[in-house]
């Protein structure tokens, strides 16, 4: 863990990387003389900034031998984890939308939100939509939890870690909200209220998901796996933004719940796991 020790220059270049082939993807989704919803410049363009963060970990892990070595056998050490670890990795962020659009129903929401549509709310350019609901966690999760947690981990308490990636995960976000037509951008105009919540949705969310990784003894395919049916089960259903905001609250009180009950596994100063 000690190794991973190199943050701020991975924050700093995940950060602007990707943010200056969004602000340019974002510019060409927005001309005129341009098929809609955008063309296949600002689609790639927008997907450089994507893989970027990934490219910059993997640059980081390459300097290190011990690295190299200590990536591989975290993609697939399913050894010695316990069965409610996996579970919750695969059904907790299905399980609570299905809830939260339950609840809703009781403020007069309506039932059809249980209908799996068949499309999307937004668009990703020339990819189709599935297919970024898929490489989006994967290339994501492999700089996150290849090296961008464990760098911050080095330095601070799981829950500090958390937080600290959360405020980064928003902030990293905020150029997609100008490309035409994609998710971020369609929430911005769907409402302040929900693009609120996208964001406060963010910290319950890398709260559960890092615990998954740390009590899985750093297992990167779970992180992908979670993040994966956050971001597919969201869009299937015929979901009312609203219930994503109950979504959140449901995911707020369960990693109230993890923290209370795991106090030392989140605050304990020591660095290394």
């Amino acid at each position: 863990m000690k190794l991973y020790n190199k943050p701020l220059l991975f924050y700093i270049l995940s950060t602007a990387i990707p943010w200056l082939f969004w602000g340019v993807a974002a510019y060409i989704s927005h001309l005129e003389t341009q098929p809609e919803p955008n063309n296949l410049s600002s689609s790639i363009i927008g997907f450089i900034g994507l893989i970027s963060p990934m490219a910059i970990a993997f640059w980081l892990m390459k300097r290190e031998r011990t690295l190299k070595k200590d990536l591989f056998p975290r993609l697939f050490n399913f050894k010695s984890i316990k069965p409610v670890y996996l579970f919750l990795t695969v059904l907790l962020m299905p399980g609570s939308i299905i809830l939260a659009q339950a609840i809703s129903l009781l403020f007069g929401y309506s039932s059809s939100q249980f209908q799996i549509t068949g499309h999307y709310t937004f668009t990703s350019g020339v990819f189709p939509v599935w297919f970024l609901l898929i490489i989006a966690p994967v290339l994501e999760e492999l700089a996150w939890h290849t090296y961008g947690t464990d760098s911050l981990r080095n330095r601070f308490n799981l829950f500090n870690t958390s937080i600290i990636f959360a405020l980064f995960w928003g902030v990293w976000h905020i150029p997609l909200s100008f490309i035409k037509d994609y998710y971020q951008s369609n929430l911005v105009e769907s409402g302040v209220i929900y693009s609120i919540n996208f964001i406060v949705s963010l910290f319950p969310f890398v709260i559960i998901m890092n615990w998954l990784y740390y009590r899985t003894n750093r297992n990167i395919l779970v992180a992908i796996i979670f993040h994966i049916t956050a971001g597919y089960f969201n869009e299937i259903f015929a979901t009312h933004p609203m219930s994503k905001v109950i979504q959140t609250g449901l995911l707020l009180l369960f990693s109230i719940y993890i923290i209370a009950k795991d106090k030392a596994f989140f605050f304990n100063s020591k660095k290394y796991i």
